[in-house]
């Protein structure tokens, strides 16, 4: 039972969800049957246990004796209970969605007017639209598709009183059209021009070159105050055109004065074009625009962007750490981990914020601290494991304890043999390293030829993880 789709969908749930959707179900207007009440208080007592406490099993016999103490179990019959109960709970979240959308109430409650031809709301429809439309906080495509559809629905409740000779309202309706189909037309060109960066996929999308080549036009006369336009088309010129750097500043620009005209969530995507835009320069060598990823990254923890689906990408997390530390911005990084630990995934929370607590210790020298961080942790997944074994291999090294370094080195050699699970290339590249830092260990300071030697294997050498600090230690023994 735990397994069904039913019950995924109420684990999803939290307490005050619980008592809206309970609500819902005790609504005879959406539902009338007592038995379901009944199972959904069944299957929401089992979720709210803690996992430890749950029964091994959620026995569907047992749910049937709840329901119906003095009959035999019917499977087709529980089964109907299971589906109407599933149906209402579908129902509930379409109609959470509708009632967080005044703009899209008030569209469809003009064409229901209309559609009963009850002339006398005609005009506090209207009204009520209006100011709704004025008072919507988000200027994305979709307020641009609502006020389509809400100057279509005007044009239907007064088609029959306007004259032949009067001037009506189809050019609001073909310009809020517009504005709809282009700025999400360069929505979808945008996402796959970046997945293309990527992978090597294709898509046919009708229109584009036109699109392009209109926008490109009429940009200053038609759309530049309309910020899906505005802001996609900036996007477009900036991922197309990266080494032209005017883009990716006309776009900060844009980010700057429309950003808060978008949900959260699309916000979030927008950001991370602009985001990506800064890694690949700086990947290209133009060290600079750490900085540019720095404030982009405090801009967008500022306005809560990044926590638009209700969590912290542990992606993001270690990406703001990494750029904090190469920023040397030691205090302010700390601070943001200490501030924003809890607002990872609990699956990810405690490797996360143990592994870059000792990657920012590191960076202010403070070895003992990362030593006691990573000594006695192992980590769930490969990718913080292996890293924080080179962490802590490199703390090792700076302390100069080489006992502990050989031990950990010849003990890393090993979990990498053994876990034939992790793809051959990374294991490669963490086997160089541990070959490197022997290396290291064995040369003699002011060995010049012995270590420009080992200087040179290693600039060569394209497989290899944490090579900026291996060419560092060189550097500092000649």
């Amino acid at each position: 039972m735990r397994s069904s789709k039913l019950y995924s969908i109420l684990e999803t749930f939290n307490k005050y969800e619980q008592n809206r959707l309970r609500k819902f179900l005790h609504s005879p207007y959406f539902n009338k049957n007592e038995r379901i009440h009944v199972l959904f208080e069944l299957l929401t007592q089992d979720v709210n246990k803690p996992q430890e406490k749950r029964p091994k099993e959620l026995d569907k016999y047992q749910l049937w004796a709840a329901l119906h103490p003095a009959k035999t179990y019917d499977d087709v019959r529980f089964r109907k209970y299971c589906s109407d109960l599933l149906k209402l709970v579908e129902a509930y979240l379409a109609q959470e969605m509708f009632e967080s959308n005044p703009l899209y109430k008030a569209t469809l409650l003009i064409e229901a007017v209309g559609h009963r031809k009850i002339e006398k709301l005609y005009n506090s429809v209207m009204r009520t639209a209006n100011r709704y439309a004025e008072n919507y906080p988000y200027k994305s495509a979709l307020y641009y598709y609502h006020q389509y559809q809400k100057e279509k629905n005007f044009y239907d409740l007064n088609e029959a009183e306007l004259k032949r000779a009067e001037k009506s309202n189809m050019e609001e309706i073909a310009n809020n059209l517009d504005r709809f189909f282009l700025a999400e037309k360069l929505r979808i060109y945008c996402a796959v021009l970046n997945q293309q960066k990527l992978v090597s996929v294709e898509y046919n999308l009708l229109f584009i070159e036109e699109i392009i080549r209109h926008i490109e036009q009429h940009l200053e006369d038609k759309y530049a105050e309309v910020p899906p336009i505005a802001v996609y088309y900036q996007i477009y010129l900036a991922t197309q055109y990266p080494q032209e750097e005017r883009h990716y500043r006309k776009l900060k620009k844009l980010l700057a004065k429309h950003i808060d005209a978008f949900p959260k969530k699309e916000a979030l995507t927008i950001y991370y074009s602009a985001i990506n835009y800064c890694i690949q320069k700086v990947i290209h060598g133009h060290a600079e625009f750490q900085k540019e990823l720095f404030d982009l990254y405090r801009t967008m923890l500022e306005k809560d962007i990044l926590l638009a689906n209700g969590e912290l990408s542990p992606w993001d997390f270690k990406n703001i750490v990494l750029v904090g530390l190469r920023m040397k911005a030691y205090d302010w990084t700390e601070q943001f981990i200490r501030n924003y630990q809890n607002d990872l995934p609990e699956q990810f929370r405690r490797n996360a914020v143990t592994y870059n607590l000792a990657t920012l210790y590191f960076r202010k020298k403070e070895y003992p601290k990362v030593v006691e961080l990573l000594r006695e942790v192992e980590y769930e997944e490969f990718s913080y494991n292996l890293n924080s074994k080179v962490l802590l291999m490199a703390t090792y090294y700076e302390m100069e304890e080489f006992d502990p370094l050989h031990f950990l080195m010849e003990s890393f050699r090993t979990y990498l043999m053994r876990h034939k699970e992790i793809p051959p290339d990374r294991r490669k590249i963490f086997s160089n390293f541990i070959r490197y830092t022997r290396k290291l260990t064995r040369l003699i300071p002011g060995d010049v030829k012995a270590i420009e030697k080992v200087q040179k294997e290693l600039e060569a050498d394209k497989e290899v993880v944490n090579k900026d600090w291996l060419l560092e230690k060189l550097e500092e023994l000649k």
